[in-house]
């Protein structure tokens, strides 16, 4: 084996971690797996993941009867079917004329059909190969716990679909920004909760809105960058409907909102003590928190491969920083009970 050949195969993983920190294809070939995280921005994923986890260690900490198997399976069909939205977001997209050369989803990261990497046809095949994975997932888990399994995955690609397909397109009616949170909440953990009890206390449900709203976080900050190109082509986004400085005090006031609810929670004993460690990420907040207290800068102050998104990727940050610290402190009340 020469030297070039393992000096490709060690730089792989490189390209794929770079994948996942920035949306953007690497430098030089792209390999069939950098190809794949690209194509699904799977550098998002860690969200979707974050909710699937609380949804299973909420039940170990509510000492449910849990059945890992069908926790897993439910944890890669939330997985699947982020993945194929954010495929079909692309196509949608471009098919109503939302996408093209000089708007922000082909600036902060090569559109992967107006850069001339895939054809429509086949990024719809891609999208309908995921789709079908995900429908196995929904029918193998709706003859194992029931038809509210059907609701959950219904429900979640209804509204998804409708983000940006056409004729609701939610996102252009300022609804984008709810959708987020009932997906990434209700639907979400709920429904991975679901399936690996077989069960959905209320309680459950009240348990995923923090992290829901924090989340929509990420989806405000978007909107708040891309509302320059949006509002003059008639997306009204919530920020476009807001105005900019208004949308920036009502995200900051949703970080509030993620903190404060997490803390009664607790103080209900809806969530363990342990979960009180997201305010570890205060420091943080107070960096993001600054950001959000003035306009988007005409230029980026910093290296910033994503740009021109400014506030999204801070709001993303603070998103995985306490995402991480919420889910330790699940397994913290998972294993000490409180």
């Amino acid at each position: 084996m020469t030297d070039a050949v393992v000096g490709q195969r060690e730089s792989l993983p490189k390209k794929w971690l770079y994948v996942l920190a920035t949306t953007n294809p690497p430098k030089g070939t792209l390999d069939p797996v950098s190809k794949w995280l690209w194509l699904t921005r799977a550098g998002v994923l860690p969200m979707t993941l974050v909710a699937a986890g609380l949804g299973g260690l909420l039940a170990v900490f509510r000492d449910a009867s849990v059945n890992w198997v069908y926790f897993v399976v439910a944890a890669v069909g939330l997985v699947l079917a982020h993945m194929a939205n954010n495929i079909m977001n692309d196509l949608f997209d471009l098919e109503v004329g939302t996408d093209t050369k000089d708007y922000p989803r082909n600036l902060y990261s090569p559109h992967p059909v107006i850069s001339g990497v895939v054809t429509r046809g086949r990024l719809a095949m891609y999208a309908l190969i995921v789709n079908v994975m995900c429908l196995g997932i929904m029918i193998s888990l709706t003859v194992a716990r029931g038809p509210a399994i059907i609701g959950f995955a219904l429900g979640g690609f209804a509204l998804s679909a409708a983000y940006t397909a056409p004729p609701i397109r939610l996102k252009k009616h300022g609804l984008g920004e709810p959708t987020v949170v009932a997906v990434w909440g209700p639907l979400m953990v709920g429904g991975v909760y679901y399936a690996a009890t077989g069960t959905i206390p209320g309680a459950v449900l009240l348990a995923s809105l923090p992290y829901a709203v924090l989340c929509t976080t990420v989806l405000m900050g978007k909107h708040i960058d891309k509302a320059p190109w949006d509002g003059p082509a008639g997306t009204r986004t919530l920020p476009v409907i807001l105005g900019d400085g208004p949308a920036r005090q009502v995200t900051r006031g949703m970080f509030v909102v993620f903190y404060a609810l997490v803390a009664g929670l607790v103080v209900a004993r809806i969530l363990p003590i342990g979960t009180l460690l997201v305010f570890a990420s205060l420091p943080l907040l107070a960096r993001v928190w600054k950001v959000y207290g003035s306009p988007k800068p005409a230029e980026s102050p910093m290296p910033n491969p994503v740009w021109p998104l400014w506030f999204a990727p801070h709001s993303f940050l603070l998103t995985r920083r306490a995402g991480g610290l919420l889910i330790l402190g699940m397994i913290a009340g998972a294993i000490l009970g409180w």
